[in-house]
């Protein structure tokens, strides 16, 4: 309504500027939020790896910035590198990581955790196989810490508590030999035959092996 002055009575026109302003404001907000989202896709397709939002994978992306790729699809085709980091060996979809150094099994899976890793957790014949393959390439280790622990006697589990399978176990003749202190596992690499596995005190010094997944790009 308006006055006989020409102004605007209170409490009429004015509400309906205020709900008009309110709609802008909300629009403004989702063209700014629709802008962020789409410059960060684009960073993502440009920058290798940035899809990957599992934390141990991320990490491991931190700590490496050498890789070796290989194509995991028919050659001619722009996507499907499979990489690991360099020096690293890989099979299938795993990298894996020998190490030079010596610490015990407490260290070694800190070790293994702080590079976006885990002390190695054996799946099947193949991959206990290609391991024991490469524990005999040079130079000469005897011993490398696996992630097959025991918190109670002849209870033995895997680090990522992957179920354990003593019908798909490595272990040498006589092994484990079930005592009290001798509570985790290395892998033989002297022993020539896949049977392997050897349970150890958890505070001799060993070589480890890590396992991560390999990055898919």
């Amino acid at each position: 309504m308006m006055s006989e002055q020409g102004r605007v009575t209170p409490g009429t026109a004015a509400p309906a500027e205020e709900r008009s302003c309110s709609w802008m404001n909300i629009w403004q907000f989702l063209i700014i939020a629709l802008v962020i989202k789409a410059a960060f896709m684009t960073i993502c397709l440009v920058l290798p790896f940035c899809h990957s939002s599992d934390q141990p994978r991320a990490l491991l992306q931190q700590q490496f910035s050498e890789w070796e790729c290989d194509s995991a699809v028919p050659q001619g085709t722009a996507r499907g590198w499979t990489c690991c980091p360099k020096g690293w060996r890989r099979f299938q979809r795993s990298c894996y990581f020998l190490s030079l150094d010596m610490m015990n099994w407490a260290e070694s899976e800190q070790n293994c955790t702080e590079m976006g890793s885990q002390l190695v957790v054996i799946n099947s014949k193949a991959e206990q196989a290609f391991l024991s393959e490469q524990t005999e390439k040079p130079p000469k280790r005897e011993n490398f810490y696996i992630g097959l622990f025991a918190e109670k006697v002849g209870q033995w589990q895997w680090v990522d508590r992957t179920p354990y399978n003593v019908t798909s176990a490595f272990w040498q003749k006589g092994e484990p030999s079930g005592s009290t202190d001798e509570n985790c596992t290395v892998m033989h690499a002297l022993e020539k035959t896949l049977n392997n596995w050897n349970d150890v005190r958890s505070d001799l010094m060993q070589h480890r092996i890590c396992e991560a997944a390999a990055v898919t790009v």
